[in-house]
């Protein structure tokens, strides 16, 4: 068996799963349908629970187990501190939003996230297989707590210090995340999330000769080729997200998922103005004209994720591409629309045979 298998083999072994392929917890796109297709083909389910709160975070472990036994991971993002409001810069960007959709109540931007340690005593209550972190790393009260219930923890990192840093706070495996992933950056300091984008052919053979953990690749994964190359480089695993957005189970607008079908890398783009944070969308109308010199600068998260919410639900409702929060990795054309068990065994057909 060629190494690079072998050590996909041991990580399927360590974490019971069959097949070294993750699904990406994508918080707008994780119906359980999707987790649960991708868990019954053998790989790991997983779920985006940035905007639940507690209850909904125990009904999606409860509606995935009631269609499989495979395992599933859930994610949560590190607080930021409080955000700095600027009542004159929201004003003026509710205005530029009002051309793009329904008018922006002043109040749109007063977001109140659900509550972070209530979001942790859910996921241990839940119990999954595995848990991981994005944005920053857990504190050290909750990792402790996580391994004596037996989770595993996997942190989401963007650079080799980073992994680094993950690894000596105790965590299982790193999820090295590239530039080319579809989503919010996920760096540590988000004033670097732009300016210190690592791609990921370099990041897995800088982060895998770094730390002694597990690496899983994520970012431009949507084949055999990029699962292969993947695992070539060092990853014993990859975490893959748009490529399944086009699956039935992932049920997003079919505008979404028809320009993910068509998208070129370049015509993707790093962008704050959805969310406040930086990410990775299609280059819409919205996004485009948003970034324009002339247009105003986003407000901070989650302040800006309010601002834009009205647009975003209507464009959603309407099916409209312009206004819709559409997240793509730069790989987003290698996508089908085909069964989400289909995309994992085919995908891991084609890195065996590549691997051979």
């Amino acid at each position: 068996m060629h190494p690079a298998l072998t050590r996909a083999a041991a990580f399927c072994e360590q974490f019971n799963i069959r097949v070294p392929i993750l699904m990406a917890p994508m918080a707008s796109a994780c119906p359980p349908s999707l987790a649960i297709a991708i868990a019954n083909a053998g790989g790991l389910g997983g779920c985006g629970a940035l905007p639940l709160q507690p209850q909904a975070i125990k009904q999606w472990a409860a509606d995935v187990r009631a269609g499989t036994n495979g395992g599933f991971q859930f994610n949560l993002w590190i607080p930021d501190p409080p955000p700095k409001r600027d009542a004159a810069a929201e004003a003026a960007m509710r205005d530029f939003l009002a051309d793009w959709g329904p008018p922006v109540p002043p109040e749109a931007g007063n977001v109140v996230l659900p509550d972070f340690q209530a979001q942790c005593d859910a996921l241990l209550e839940a119990s999954p297989a595995i848990v991981s972190s994005i944005m920053s790393l857990y504190p050290d009260r909750f990792v402790a707590r996580m391994k004596a219930k037996g989770i595993k923890w996997f942190a989401t990192v963007t650079t080799v210090s980073e992994a680094k840093t993950a690894e000596s706070a105790g965590a299982d495996a790193v999820i090295a995340q590239g530039m080319e992933a579809g989503g919010h950056r996920s760096a540590f300091d988000v004033s670097r999330a732009e300016t210190g984008m690592v791609g990921l052919f370099s990041l897995i053979p800088s982060v895998a000769d770094a730390v002694k953990i597990p690496v899983v690749a994520t970012g431009g994964i949507a084949d055999g080729r990029g699962t292969a190359a993947a695992l070539l480089l060092g990853a014993s695993a990859v975490q893959i997200g748009t490529a399944f957005l086009r699956c039935p189970e992932a049920k997003i607008p079919s505008a979404w998922a028809d320009a993910i079908g068509k998208a070129a890398p370049e015509d993707t783009v790093i962008t704050r103005t959805m969310t406040g944070r930086p990410a990775r969308s299609i280059a819409t109308d919205y996004v485009r004209a948003a970034m324009a010199p002339s247009a105003p600068p986003p407000a901070p998260y989650p302040v800006q994720r309010g601002l834009t919410q009205p647009m975003r639900e209507a464009a959603a409702k309407a099916n409209e591409l312009a206004g819709m929060q559409a997240w793509a990795g730069q790989s987003a054309r290698l996508a089908r629309a085909e069964p989400a068990g289909e995309v994992v065994q085919r995908l891991w057909h084609e890195t065996q045979a590549l691997l051979k």
